[in-house]
């Protein structure tokens, strides 16, 4: 493979080493990688989330996008892919303020801009009632437990300071499905409508920073238990995060800026 432009990218954050870190690997075309040399670039980064675009200039989509973890290859990230519409956009590989669409494996995704925010157009994923196979001990007694096709989903009683959470991984992992959201309202009065946390250990991640695609889950749900078609997310990492989420149907707009952290060559793999 010839040399590529590989690109680290903070999104859901304005501020450098802030919100959660995505590598970009823009390609030639789809064919270029291997899934196992992706992999294989995917754990050398080891970043939640590597994504690989690559042109398509086709009648529905103007890019292919896919999203590795260090293990596995995921069916939906939303923070990888601002970073790579960011990507896109900063290094003139397409028009600024075009809306980019992209092939994945959850159907088209696009991006565009709106002022300084990155607007991802996502399906909703609306959790269901569903109890945990095992709960773990760390989340004590929840309000609610449910699940989408992809996470676990837990929402906390009010007041629980989610930030002094000490996950078990293992029960976490025990689970299977993706990973794990755990929700609740702030414990005080705060600009955000709630906050969260997202443990994935059994693909790779113990614990997300920023989670685009857990707040197509988180979104639905609150705008429903809040009675607003707009709410406001914080996940409440060490590096943290905020997310806007619109409610729009069977889909929500993630709202979110990235920061461009650090360009290099990937020589071989």
């Amino acid at each position: 493979m010839t040399s590529n432009r590989i690109y680290v990218v903070d999104a859901f954050t304005d501020t450098p080493f802030g919100g959660n870190p995505a590598a970009v690997l823009p390609l030639l075309h789809s064919g270029e990688l291997t899934d196992g040399q992706m992999q294989k670039v995917a754990n050398e980064m080891n970043h939640a989330e590597t994504a690989f675009v690559a042109p398509m200039n086709g009648p529905e989509a103007d890019y292919s996008l896919r999203w590795f973890t260090p293990t596995v290859e995921v069916d939906l990230c939303g923070h990888a892919t601002l970073a790579a519409a960011h990507t896109l956009w900063e290094i003139g590989s397409f028009p600024t303020h075009s809306s980019i669409r992209f092939q994945t494996r959850s159907g088209i995704l696009v991006a565009h801009q709106e002022g300084e925010d990155v607007t991802l157009d996502f399906p909703a994923e609306t959790p269901w009632e569903e109890p945990l196979p095992v709960l773990p001990e760390f989340l004590g007694t929840p309000s609610f437990t449910g699940r989408n096709r992809m996470d676990w989903f837990v929402v906390l009683s009010p007041g629980i300071d989610i930030r002094s959470l000490q996950p078990d991984m293992g029960q976490v992992q025990a689970l299977g499905l993706r990973g794990l959201i755990v929700t609740t309202t702030p414990p005080q009065p705060t600009p955000y409508d709630f906050v969260s946390r997202f443990f994935a250990p059994q693909s790779g991640v113990p614990e997300d920073p920023v989670t685009g695609s857990a707040h197509c889950c988180l979104g639905p749900y609150w705008a429903e238990k809040l009675g607003k078609p707009s709410v406001l997310g914080f996940q409440a990492s060490q590096r943290g995060g905020s997310v806007g989420v619109t409610v729009n149907g069977a889909r929500v707009l993630l709202h979110g800026k990235a920061v461009t952290a650090l360009e290099g060559i990937l020589k071989c793999i």
